[in-house]
C-alpha cells in the first residue's frame, strides 16, 4: 500500500525516528521516498546514516510533494506548526497526526483545509517493534486512508481502530501506560535487591518478570485474574503479596493513574484548539 508513497515525518524526534524505522525495516517503502524534518544539523545527519532518507530542517520543504504527513511534534507546538504548513498542505494530502489531545478537528482547521486526518496514539515501545496504537478517522478521511496509516504503525506493533472519543482514554491507558510499568519495574528491582539480589540481576529478572507475563497473557487469550489464580495456591507466597498489594491500593492507584492521564489529555484538547 505504501511502496509508491511519498512520507514526510515533520519532527522526527523519540517516536517520529521510530516509525521511520519501523517502515524502512518493514519494507513499506524505499527509504528515499521518506523526508524528515528536525531542528538540529547532528539529529537531521543521523538520520540519514541510519536510515538512508532525506532529512531537512525546513518543516514547509519537508512536506512538499508527500502523499502522507506525519504530524510528530509535541501538542504545545501544534499550533505553530499547523499554520506553518497550512499554505503548503493540500486536500489531496493525508494527514497521521501523533500529537497527543490534538483532535482530527482541530488540525483541519488550523490547517484551514478540508484534508483527510487520521489521529494515532502509540506508545514508546514502537521503538523496540512493539507498541500499541490506536487510530481513529477525521471527518474527511474514509476507509482507504485508516488502511495507509494502519499499515505504517503496524510495522512497529499492534494497531486497534477506535472513534476519537475514546482516544484521550488510551492516551491515559497505552500511550502513558509504559511509565506506569517502568515504576514496577523499578519497584521491584529495589525490592530484589532489599533482600539480597544483586541490582543487575534484579534488573533483568524484573524485566523478564514483566515481559514474560504480558507475553503470556497476549498468547494465551486468558483474563489477567485466571492467571493470577493459577499460580495463588493456598497459605503460598504469592497470597501473601496479592494481600499486600490489595492493602496498598495498587489496584486503585492504577486505575486512577489512567483517568488522571486521560484528564490531562482532555485539557490539551481544550487548551490547544484555539
Amino acid at each position: 500500500m505504501l511502496e509508491d508513497k511519498k512520507i514526510a515525518v515533520v519532527g522526527a524526534g523519540h517516536m517520529g525516528r521510530a516509525l521511520i524505522g519501523g517502515m524502512v525495516r518493514a519494507k513499506l517503502t524505499a527509504p528515499k521516498n521518506i523526508t524528515a524534518s528536525r531542528r538540529s544539523e547532528e539529529a537531521l545527519s543521523e538520520l540519514r546514516r541510519l536510515f538512508g532518507v532525506h532529512a531537512v530542517a525546513d518543516n514547509r520543504k519537508a512536506v512538499a510533494g508527500a502523499d502522507i504527513v506525519i504530524l510528530a511534534v509535541k501538542p504545545q507546538m501544534s499550533g505553530a506548526v499547523l499554520s506553518e504548513l497550512s499554505s503548503r498542505v493540500s486536500k489531496k494530502q493525508l494527514i497521521v497526526s501523533v500529537m497527543a489531545g490534538i483532535t482530527t478537528e482541530t488540525i483541519a482547521r488550523k490547517l484551514k483545509k478540508a484534508c483527510p486526518v487520521v489521529r494515532a496514539m502509540p506508545n514508546t515501545p514502537c521503538l523496540v517493534d512493539a507498541g500499541a496504537t490506536a487510530i481513529c478517522a477525521g471527518r474527511y478521511a474514509g476507509e482507504r486512508d485508516l488502511a495507509l496509516a494502519e499499515a505504517i504503525f503496524k510495522s512497529v506493533g499492534l494497531v486497534v481502530t477506535l472513534p476519537e472519543s475514546a482516544m484521550d482514554a488510551v492516551t491515559g491507558l497505552s500511550g502513558s501506560g509504559p511509565v506506569y510499568l517502568y515504576m514496577v519495574i523499578e519497584a521491584m528491582i529495589d525490592g530484589g535487591v532489599k533482600m539480597g539480589i544483586p541490582r543487575a540481576v534484579a534488573a533483568k529478572l524484573a524485566a523478564q518478570t514483566v515481559f514474560g507475563a504480558a507475553k503470556l497473557v497476549i498468547e494465551t487469550g486468558k483474563h489477567p485474574a485466571i492467571l493470577k489464580d493459577e499460580v495463588t495456591t493456598p497459605g503460598g507466597t504469592a497470597i501473601n503479596a496479592i494481600h499486600t498489594l490489595e492493602a496498598k491500593g495498587l489496584r486503585s492507584v492504577l486505575i486512577d493513574a489512567v483517568v488522571t492521564a486521560t484528564q490531562r489529555s482532555q485539557e490539551l484538547s481544550r487548551l490547544y484548539a484555539d
